[in-house]
């Protein structure tokens, strides 16, 4: 099954997760040497030994910060910039750490003599080390998938628009591995097809499916109008033990990224979100305002002063028009532009 695997995989990656903090560590070490050499040939850098000691728990802690920023995780449909992302903030958090250790411990002398500059070689040589190791990896799994190997089965129940969109996908993008065995439906006869996916039988085969333990997830796809049988259909699942995912029928609705609220404990979808409802960011939107139109007008204010010169000089009535607006629902906004006309 492809969650045993998944295990053996996760520990085969921590073991070249950890090669590779090693060997960057090992070259940023050899970076140092051969900076003090043409830079500081004067200047002494600590022994070897005194440096790679410290690789007794920057590895450890770097591996910790790797699952802590999802690392780790399955990524058949996780697109590379996320990952790229995670990887940079594990070593952002992991340079911190050490800078502050270094800091609190820096009244011993060999703490005191710790160079910074190998603290940011090797955050530059792992960040680019690991790019290069998770590319790899997904490259290969990537070929792996595309050629039929390392596939993923799943079983889809309902047949709706988010069915025939979950089968787009997958057909589309070969190297996730997802190999599609059927469908379940009540309203949808057997038999019937879309894009070489069949409906294999109902709702009510689902445990004598499960029962035969071939399945790796199972993807709810209801339409609307079928909710009612949710509730009964995730108990099976989730007795059963096989990976479950639910497919919402109203994709056209909400957002693929909802705003999620928890009101005591039920989880409340915003169809909208308005991110300036929160303090924080409308604060931030004001204050990149505010300096937008100093900057601006700053580097226009010459161009601006001919500009009204030559209006008030051409043209008769009132140099600034003055007009409101309505920005929201909540508030308007009186604006003054430069007008160029006659008088209003």
């Amino acid at each position: 099954m492809i969650k045993d695997n998944q295990q053996k995989f996760n520990r085969l990656h921590v073991v070249l997760d950890a090669l590779v903090l090693i060997i960057s560590y090992a070259a940023a070490f050899g970076l140092l040497i051969l900076g003090n050499r043409v830079y500081s040939p004067h200047k002494q850098v600590l022994p070897a030994q005194y440096y790679f000691i410290m690789l007794v728990w920057i590895v450890p802690l770097y591996l910790f910060l790797y699952g802590l920023c999802r690392l780790y995780a399955p990524k058949r449909v996780q697109q590379s910039r996320y990952e790229c992302a995670n990887i940079f903030k594990a070593n952002i958090i992991g340079t911190l750490i050490i800078i502050l250790v270094l800091y609190l411990l820096k009244k011993h002398p060999y703490f005191r003599e710790f160079s910074t500059r190998m603290v940011f070689y090797f955050f530059v040589v792992n960040v680019i080390a690991e790019e290069l190791e998770r590319n790899c990896i997904r490259y290969i799994l990537h070929s792996m998938r595309s050629k039929g190997y390392n596939q993923k089965h799943i079983l889809l129940i309902g047949y709706s628009r988010a069915a025939e969109g979950f089968i787009d996908r997958i057909q589309a993008n070969p190297e996730w591995g997802y190999r599609v065995r059927g469908i379940l439906d009540d309203n949808c006869r057997t038999g019937h097809e879309y894009k070489g996916v069949a409906v294999i039988g109902t709702t009510g085969d689902l445990e004598a499916i499960l029962a035969l333990n071939t399945l790796d997830e199972i993807a709810i796809t209801l339409s609307i109008g079928e909710y009612a049988k949710l509730e009964k259909l995730v108990s099976a699942c989730e007795k059963s033990g096989v990976h479950t995912k639910f497919i919402p029928d109203y994709n056209n609705i909400i957002p693929t990224k909802p705003y999620t609220e928890d009101l005591v404990g039920l989880p409340v979808i915003n169809i909208r979100r308005v991110p300036l409802s929160n303090m924080l960011n409308a604060f931030v939107k004001r204050a990149m305002d505010i300096f937008g139109a100093l900057v601006a007008l700053a580097l226009f204010s010459p161009v601006m002063l001919v500009i009204t010169i030559i209006i008030k000089v051409t043209s008769p009535g009132p140099l600034i028009f003055k007009q409101e607006r309505i920005e929201s629902i909540r508030y308007q906004q009186v604006v003054h532009k430069i007008f160029h006309g006659c008088n209003l």
